[in-house]
């Protein structure tokens, strides 16, 4: 049964990326599970109870595992927020001719590559006897079969790749640590850094805050379970197609 009571989940909880859906998901998660040692982590912390965590440097990711192994709180549930969309040196493509080899790496080592590196960072303190959550934020338009308009080719690719990481994670971890649960979840268009220079496209009504955003993530999260393990998610909770 899906663990509902907000004192059930205890011990340390990790949301990987400060942008606004990451401080809104750490916020949340906190509010409703009061048990649980909420801890946010990024590339650049700006105050001491915030963890360094880069996902495309080695050695940070190996400190993670050295400060979650000495940790004294079991780690119950790890939320990856990171994600790129753009960055100063390019945008999402049109068309073909603007694929460049640099966004196309620098795409997938993000959003692709890092939340499976962040998995195997934390594996060595997920037991096989305790439930554990790893959640990662992915998008609808990683879907290949609900591609309707081409494009943004480096950003749908790694997506895409990211799904099938984690899904193969999922079956991984269902053999080896059974009470796990791996959910790749999309969380709308929100009103972030990411989506900024899209959202005149965006119906006011469906272009969330974070915090909205947030919410919808750990109403979906929260209700499921090692046998839901490897999903693909929506904020409202609808499957989205491969």
């Amino acid at each position: 049964m899906p663990e509902m009571c907000t004192n059930s989940w205890k011990g340390r909880a990790l949301v990987v990326g400060a942008g606004g859906i990451g401080r809104a998901l750490s916020v949340e998660l906190a509010r409703r599970h009061p048990s649980l040692e909420v801890t946010l982590a990024t590339r650049h912390p700006l105050s001491d109870d915030v963890w360094t965590v880069d996902l495309q440097c080695p050695n940070s990711l190996s400190k993670l595992t050295e400060q979650l192994i000495a940790d004294s709180h079991p780690l119950r549930v790890v939320i990856n927020a990171t994600g790129r969309l753009h960055s100063p040196s390019y945008q999402p493509e049109k068309r073909l001719q603007h694929a460049e080899q640099s966004a196309l790496l620098d795409s997938f080592a993000i959003n692709a590559a890092g939340p499976l590196l962040l998995a195997k960072s934390v594996e060595p303190v997920v037991a096989r006897d305790r439930p554990f959550h790893f959640a990662s934020l992915s998008a609808r338009v990683g879907s290949i079969s609900d591609n309707r308009s081409g494009g943004w080719y480096a950003y749908r690719a790694a997506k895409a790749a990211q799904n099938m990481m984690l899904r193969c994670l999922s079956l991984e971890w269902a053999r080896r640590l059974p009470l796990t649960t791996v959910t790749l979840l999309h969380p709308g268009t929100t009103d972030t850094a990411l989506s900024q220079p899209f959202q005149s496209f965006v119906p006011k009504e469906r272009l969330f805050s974070p915090e909205r955003a947030a919410g919808h993530l750990l109403d979906v999260l929260l209700h499921q379970t090692p046998t839901d393990t490897g999903r693909f998610l929506a904020w409202d909770g609808q499957d989205i197609p491969w």
